[in-house]
This record gives structure tokens, C-alpha cells and sequence, in this order.
């Protein structure tokens, strides 16, 4: 859970691993075997929060550099994507960001290309990834739970 949730939340692994589909499907596992669902939503959390702290720092660090850089380059509609619903929406995009597929690559890596501070990412960082985790895991569960 935690590595399917983290590399669902790095910047660009995102683009190319199906972890929403895989985790959605393990969730279903979890209520047909009795594995706890806590440990797993917390792993899952976890997973999503270092995901887009890393992406962050990756931003800030690389900052002007990103759009040069492997393999930002094979999609160079992604950071002004990024940057624009960035832009428009602030923190709360950084929450929103994180529901919506190609966006959960960029904001947070656009989040640290514009300086954005860090105490106001991560509280946006650690509220969606508690939804977002929240909404992953448990309608699988919940309904193969039901079942059995």
C-alpha cells in the first residue's frame, strides 16, 4: 500500500504506474480477507504524503531546470498545466490536485517550483492524503465486507 501510494504521488511515476486502479482492487482484497484496514489506510496516507514531499523538494530544488529534465521533456504540457491551475487555485489546489490524475504529478512539483512555503503545503499534503486515502480504500473494503 505504502509503495503503490507513493509512487501514485511522485512527480511523473505517477504518469506511468495504474497504483488508483491496483490500490482500488486491493481494497476489495482487504475486505474479503480479513486483513485490518487501518494499517493499510496509514500506509496508504503515508505513502501519498512522502510521495508529494519528494516532489516538492524536487521542485524546489530543480526549480527553472524541470522542463529540460528526463522525462519532464516527453511531456511539456504538464508543468504550465501544472502551473496554472498552480496559479489559479493556491493551497487549495494542492489539496484538489491530488484527486485529478495528470495534476497529482505536477502540483506538487509546480508547488515547489514557486516558492510555495512549506507549512502551508503540507497541511494541504497531509488533509488530501488523508481523503484521498480515505476514498481509495474503502468503498472496496466496505462492499466486500458487506458481501462476506
Amino acid at each position: 500500500m505504502f509503495l503503490l501510494a507513493f509512487g501514485e504521488s511522485l512527480a511523473v511515476v505517477s504518469l506511468l504506474l495504474p497504483a488508483t486502479a491496483i490500490l482500488f482492487a486491493l481494497s476489495g482484497l482487504l475486505g474479503a480477507s480479513g486483513i485490518p484496514f487501518w494499517p493499510c489506510w496509514a500506509a496508504a496516507a503515508l505513502g501519498a504524503i512522502l510521495g508529494d514531499c519528494v516532489s516538492y523538494w524536487i521542485g524546489h530544488r530543480f526549480k527553472d531546470r524541470l522542463p529540460r529534465l528526463w522525462p519532464l521533456t516527453r511531456v511539456p504540457d504538464l508543468l504550465p498545466r501544472g502551473q496554472a491551475f498552480f496559479h489559479k487555485w493556491g493551497v487549495a489546489g494542492v489539496f484538489i490536485g491530488r484527486f485529478f490524475g495528470p495534476l497529482r504529478a505536477a502540483v506538487p512539483l509546480v508547488a515547489g517550483t514557486c516558492g510555495m512555503k512549506l507549512l502551508p503545503f503540507m497541511l494541504a499534503n497531509l488533509a488530501s492524503a488523508l481523503v484521498w486515502a480515505t476514498g481509495i480504500l474503502s468503498p472496496g473494503f466496505l462492499a466486500m465486507l458487506t458481501l462476506h
